[in-house]
């Protein structure tokens, strides 16, 4: 194929990967005013000949195109020519179409039948002067300097090219024909992680990095390794390809289609593409990889294949066969070495228990599909209240699932009831047969009391040994079930009290737990939902939940211990105050603020804290700040789950903050009112601050501070600013207006009269 060919044809190119040729020479420049359309089937090559920039069709659409960077090198074939970066990662346009460089410096993709444009560099007016096309297939924008206004590399697809990196919060999106569909992504986390997510609340691979790492960045070299590095570019991980520094071409890091990340090398001598490392050794545990279609199971060729043992639809997917109205009843189908998990949601609720205990818990509960029971140190049940299921088959686990079904009518043997009845001899002694029986069901009595006492023994022991096992063991995830008796061991008949309807406890491996008296009514069900709920949600700003009680009207949670105790503890008392530095206070406020947005929109569902205060912040083993008892709200003697709404949490956290901040717990609405004349008279850093605070506090952090507290206690809850807007501003990221008078005051100078007409507009910047 020529080298200036750039007919990208509309059948070929299903996003495959990309090489790499290493020059660093700089292709030639391509001035403002360029154009490329997809009628002229023209194209921007790199110096190299390597890549090449124009339209292609990869949809299964007609006259659908997308504008993007492929491989273009005279060795490959133009089938194995990939795809490396897409313009606006999936958009596409019709085939009257456009991209160009605009005289105003502005990368620009037009719809010319629709009439608008489609994606945009945003650079316009940045000064940029030409464009280029690398010889490691990055398209830049430089101004007059040669200074990179604008790169390619800084908005992956789906795809890393050597030398290309991928930043914290970065994702790298698989690429398919109907880009709704496509669930998988590679995200950098905070952390300096790589993780491989599904539907982005799904995480089935990571990568390791040392806890005291941060800042990291993803990076591929040239020689076929994948590093994660620090900011001085040592690396901290790394994994290496099969032809690790072997005389290759062309490589490339690609998130395919199926979910796994792979490492692909060009060899010549086959003229293809070869995967020389992947993050997901078994595809099946790449999660969903069946989806709808059955259960994964790995082949002896190394392939994964989709076997529904189900029930299949009309539609080719395979679904559990149980209806919630069964005229005869339900039974259980076992599946050895199979594990199986919902998609739709694809958290389940997880039990301690026993093989047979996890087949009578999904037989029982009418909503129950499907339960996996398995043992890795921990034995653990897991329901499914789904009919959309998945999972993987393999000999090599030892888990296995239970199916319901519905048990088909059984045969009645109409000659059963004609049977003559039982007839006694004649000198038969009666009395002699009931005395015979009455002591012979006396000592089957007392047999099966024995026996009992001895079994609920047992029992209450092995269920113990299962909460320390569950708790203690890295990384359960398992939400532990308590009895009463069982909290009341714990605690020691609820004896040690360390807060309102809070107790301490200790595990038989001595590990403290706190547990939580709820003291309030709420419906079995409702309750048992809400706990599998909050269970599932894990932040390092959030006490954990462990465990739960809910036997006839008792409800308990069970939480980790903090070795530190309550916030409120420290502002009482003047010795355990001094611990409480100014810098301590600023992140205790940004933490708690961190855990409260998360609650709001960091999770799956909305979650409300409803009862925010300095009770409820509780500092761990390094003086960490976490927030405690989220998620219920009790009202006159009755609890519900996310009882309050997202501005209540708003303003008991700006109340939060001045109890923390003026080290006054007492009288919160007083506080604030008073603290908010303060800081008008200019007075706040000599009153309003804590006079126990050695050395004062910083002038800049403590004006944030209180300008964000008073937006959150606002009157009106529509100016008060959400939680993601406070981390912000708190972390100094986003500035903040002053604010208006919170309150009515009475017998003051201030009013809300006094207010902006136009409160109800943001103000943070």
């Amino acid at each position: 194929m020529l080298e200036q060919e750039c007919l990208l044809r509309s059948a070929l190119l299903l996003c495959i990967f990309v090489g790499f040729l290493v020059h660093p020479v700089v292709a030639a420049v391509i001035p403002l005013g360029s154009k490329l359309s997809v009628i002229d089937n023209n194209c921007w090559v790199s110096s190299n000949g390597d890549f090449a920039f124009g339209f292609f069709n990869i949809s299964d659409e007609p006259n659908q195109f997308s504008a993007g960077i492929r491989f273009n090198s005279k060795s490959m074939p133009y089938s194995k020519q990939p795809v490396v970066w897409v313009a606006g990662a999936h958009v596409t346009v019709s085939n009257r179409s456009y991209f160009q460089l605009t005289p105003e410096g502005e990368l620009v993709l037009f719809d010319s039948l629709q009439g608008v444009t489609a994606w945009t560099s945003g650079t316009r007016n940045r000064s940029v002067v030409s464009a280029s096309l690398h010889d490691n297939g990055n398209l830049v924008l430089l101004d007059t300097k040669q200074n990179i206004i604008w790169q390619s590399f800084d908005t992956p697809s789906d795809t890393l090219l050597p030398g290309q990196s991928l930043s914290v919060y970065q994702t790298l999106r698989a690429s398919t024909k109907n880009p709704t569909a496509s669930y998988y992504t590679l995200f950098m986390n905070a952390s300096g992680q790589m993780q491989l997510r599904w539907e982005s609340n799904v995480i089935y691979w990571t990568s390791e990095s040392p806890s005291s790492a941060s800042n990291l960045t993803a990076f591929l070299t040239t020689g076929g390794a994948l590093q994660l590095r620090d900011q001085s570019l040592k690396p901290i991980w790394t994994v290496y390809g099969e032809d690790h520094n072997d005389s290759v071409n062309y490589r490339f890091l690609r998130l395919d289609l199926d979910g796994n990340l792979r490492l692909y090398s060009w060899t010549e001598t086959s003229q293809s593409w070869r995967s020389v490392w992947q993050a997901v050794e078994n595809q099946c545990k790449v999660f969903a990889t069946c989806g709808q279609r059955g259960v994964c199971v790995f082949t002896a060729s190394g392939s994964a294949d989709c076997r529904c043992p189900f029930e299949v639809t009309e539609t080719n997917k395979c679904f559990v066969p149980y209806e919630q109205d069964c005229e005869s009843g339900s039974s259980m189908m076992s599946y050895k070495n199979t594990y199986l998990y919902g998609i739709y949601p694809p958290d389940d609720p997880v039990f301690i228990s026993n093989l047979q205990e996890c087949e009578k818990l999904c037989l029982n509960d009418t909503q129950c599909t499907v339960a996996t029971f398995s043992n890795n140190g921990s034995p653990q049940c897991s329901i499914k209240r789904t009919k959309y299921i998945t999972g993987y088959a393999d000999p090599s686990i030892s888990s296995i699932s239970f199916v319901k079904k519905c048990s088909g009518p059984f045969a009645v043997n109409p000659n059963i009831m004609k049977s003559p009845p039982l007839k006694l001899p004649r000198r038969l002694c009666v009395t002699c047969l009931m005395e015979a029986f009455s002591g012979t069901l006396f000592i089957f009595a007392i047999l099966q009391l024995g026996i009992v006492f001895c079994i609920c023994r047992r029992k209450k022991n092995s269920t113990m040994r299962n909460v320390t096992l569950a708790l203690t063991r890295p990384n359960s995830k398992a939400l532990v079930v308590l009895t009463f008796s069982e909290i009341k061991s714990l605690t020691r008949d609820l004896q040690n009290q360390i807060g309102p309807n809070m107790f301490k406890g200790v595990l038989p491996s001595n590990r403290p737990i706190a547990v939580k008296d709820l003291d309030a009514s709420i419906e079995e069900r409702k309750f048992r939902s809400a706990v599998l709920k909050l269970g599932s949600i894990h932040h390092k700003n959030l006490v954990k939940l462990e465990g739960y009680c809910c036997e006839f009207n008792h409800r308990f949670l069970m939480y980790e211990y903090a070795d530190n105790g309550s916030l409120d503890k420290y502002l009482d008392d003047s010795t355990l105050c001094k611990r409480l530095t100014w810098r301590k206070r600023v992140e205790i406020c940004s933490s708690v603020a961190k855990a409260i947005c998360y609650l709001h929109s960091g999770c799956v569902e909305f979650v409300s804290h409803g009862n925010l205060r300095c009770e409820n912040v509780i500092l761990d083993e390094d003086a960490v700040a976490k927030v405690s008892e989220y998620g219920f709200a009790i009202v006159d003697g009755v609890a519900t789950y996310c009882g309050f709404s997202a501005e209540k949490d708003v303003e008991d956290f700006g109340k939060l903050v001045l109890a923390l901040l003026t080290g006054r717990l007492r009288d919160r609405r007083q506080l604030c009112e008073w603290a908010y004349e303060e800081w008008i008279e200019g007075n706040a850093a000599t009153n309003v601050v804590d006079k126990r605070i050695e050395g004062g506090a910083d002038s800049e952090e403590l004006e944030r501070a209180l300008r964000i507290a008073f937006w959150c206690v606002q009157r009106d809850e529509r100016r008060r600013p959400s939680m993601e807007e406070v981390v912000r501003v708190l972390d100094g990221t986003l500035n903040v207006d002053p604010p208006p008078p919170p309150f009515a005051f009475q017998g003051s100078s201030l009013h809300e009269d006094d207010a902006p007409e136009n409160g109800s507009e943001s103000v943070l910047q």
